[in-house]
């Protein structure tokens, strides 16, 4: 364990004065789930300090200095915020370490400025647009078909390989269904709805599959609660956008989508009343809020 610390260590070292390198990973690269909080940045280097929890058979606690290849981190990455992300460590590459698949959990920070509203993203009590999509059966929609009901949406791809995000997000929204299809009242007045950033590949057809696949074998084919959808990358972008959604493809895997985490709760009038930023919410949290949300419109 101490040489393996020792020779990242070293190897940080003797990186700092070479030029950044972003040549894909070779088949020798050896990938680990790395879990931390953020103690500074350096943009300009595309660096960031962070304070890491143990890596199985890899590491153990430490902080350190880490390469991040990924530029939509960097308007999101800030001291304390708490991230997800894959190392890999490439001893046959110029920088033989880095992060990749960076998921960020913004945490506030005791006496920062407020950030300014940009009203082109969700806030509390702002009105959702009528966005268009298409669901799981190939039919047309907007997000006002929805009014009168209380509606959680979340963002998802289809081939994502993540435990803790997007097959974390359709895992607790599956749940989520199966237990509001089982209660009548539930079932008239709470909806959920996964939205797809990858419409290249994730057909109306396809999420259908991935839909019943995590509703299990009982569902019938009833999507009455939770749908799923997809439009053009400018609609789907435009929804994105509004509710704070970041994503990009990865520049070195074309198969994979480099994304952070929302999921918003909108009341049966159409307006936002909560944002669950990161994927450490429970699916009870989720719930009552909905729940709390249809009672409300009665």
């Amino acid at each position: 364990m101490r040489y393996v610390i020792f020779f990242i260590s070293a190897v940080f070292l003797f990186t700092a004065c070479q030029k950044t390198e972003t040549a894909p990973a070779s088949a020798e690269a050896k990938r680990y789930p790395l879990k931390g909080k953020v103690v500074s940045v350096d943009k300009a280097k595309k660096k960031a300090k962070i304070d890491h929890e143990e890596i199985p058979v890899f590491m153990e606690v430490m902080t350190m200095d880490f390469p991040i290849r990924e530029d939509w981190v960097w308007n999101d990455l800030t001291p304390g915020a708490e991230v997800h992300a894959e190392l890999v460590v490439d001893s046959t590459a110029d920088e033989p370490y880095w992060l990749e698949k960076i998921g960020i959990v913004a945490l506030p920070q005791p006496g920062q400025p407020a950030v300014p509203v940009n009203e082109k993203f969700a806030q509390i009590g702002k009105e959702v647009p009528a966005f268009s999509l298409t669901n799981q059966d190939g039919k047309k929609f907007t997000l006002k078909d929805y009014r009168g009901k209380a509606v959680a949406i979340t963002f998802i791809y289809r081939e994502c390989p993540l435990p803790e995000f997007c097959i974390k997000m359709s895992r607790h929204f599956s749940d989520m269904a199966n237990q509001i299809a089982s209660d009548p009242e539930g079932k008239k007045k709470i909806r959920l709805l996964s939205i797809s950033f990858d419409p290249e590949r994730d057909t109306p057809e396809k999420l259908k599959q991935y839909g019943l696949g995590y509703l299990g074998k009982d569902s019938n084919d009833d999507f009455t609660v939770w749908q799923l959808a997809v439009g053009p990358d400018k609609d789907v972008r435009a929804v994105a956008d509004f509710f704070g959604l970041r994503y990009e493809t990865d520049e070195n895997d074309k198969t994979q989508i480099n994304h952070s985490l929302i999921t918003a709760v909108i009341s049966p009038e159409g307006k936002v009343t909560r944002i669950f930023t990161g994927g450490n919410w429970t699916p009870e949290q989720v719930l009552s809020e909905l729940q709390a949300q249809a009672v409300a419109a009665k």
